[in-house]
Order: structure tokens, then C-alpha cells, then sequence
């Protein structure tokens, strides 16, 4: 069995706490203020404003990303033509076909004056200028490319 001191002692450590607890709190807040902690709907408009953000930076990768694959699909293509260009013994009429049927396949904006090919002793430069606009609805975005591409010998 508790002795009567030890049970007292109790008491007045819970009583002692309690009061403790209330004094901080009025001490922190004031007394008119509760016992809630101040903005707390700072942290709810600070998660809206962030998945904002994010929202409209996946739009912008969703919008943008496939621009850069077609522009990169097409890098490779030139590229390609360029390395068997003069291995096929091609001019340059039959180059700048290649590259206009490259145009074509990928849907580019890219017109037949702005393809640029040279051969000169078996080695072939091709390079092209074009610009894709983007819509954001809010702002809209050229993204300008100037992709080029040869083979020029090692020797």
C-alpha cells in the first residue's frame, strides 16, 4: 500500500504540471488566444501553391518533351544519312532528298531552303535551321534548333 506522503506528493506533481502547461500557454499566446498554434492555414495555401507549381511544370514537360524527342529523332537521322552519303556515292541532290524525306517522317517545320548540304572530298556536312513554337496558354515558347551533322574522315 501507497503512504498517505507518497500519494500527496502524487497528487501535487499532476496538479504542479497541469498548471505548468496552462501558465506556458498563457505566457506563449496570451490569455485570450487558445491553445492553437498560429498559422496553421499557412501550411495548407504553402501545399496548394506547391502542387501549383508542379502541375504546371508537368504541363510544361508534357507540351515541350515531345518537341525535343522529334528534334533528337531527327539529329540521328541526318547523322545517319551523313555517314552512308558518300559511301553510297550520293550527290547532293539525292542527300537533300534524304533529308527532306527525314523532314517529312518526323513532321518537322523545316523548309527545303534551310536544309544545308556540303560534299567535299567524301566528306558531307549537312545542317538545318528551323524553329518550333510552343503553346503554354499562358506564354509561348520558340525553341530555336540547328542541328548539323557530317563524317568527316579520320585521316
Amino acid at each position: 500500500m501507497l503512504s498517505l506522503p507518497s500519494l500527496t506528493m502524487a497528487k501535487n506533481c499532476l496538479v504542479t504540471a497541469t498548471t505548468r502547461h496552462e501558465a506556458r500557454a498563457r505566457l506563449s499566446y496570451g490569455p485570450t488566444r487558445s491553445l492553437r498554434t498560429p498559422g496553421k492555414g499557412a501550411g495548407h495555401l504553402r501545399a496548394i501553391i506547391w502542387t501549383l507549381v508542379l502541375v504546371m511544370l508537368l504541363y510544361a514537360g508534357i507540351k515541350i518533351v515531345p518537341v525535343l524527342i522529334d528534334e533528337y529523332e531527327f539529329q540521328d537521322g541526318i547523322q545517319g544519312i551523313a555517314r552512308f552519303a558518300s559511301a553510297n556515292r550520293q550527290n547532293l541532290d539525292q542527300i537533300r532528298k534524304d533529308v527532306n524525306n527525314e523532314v517529312v517522317k518526323e513532321d518537322l517545320p523545316v523548309a527545303p531552303e534551310d536544309i544545308h548540304v556540303e560534299a567535299k572530298n567524301g566528306n558531307v556536312k549537312i545542317s538545318a535551321d528551323y524553329s518550333v513554337v510552343v503553346d503554354l496558354k499562358v506564354y509561348q515558347l520558340t525553341l530555336n534548333f540547328h542541328p548539323v551533322a557530317s563524317n568527316a574522315a579520320l585521316f
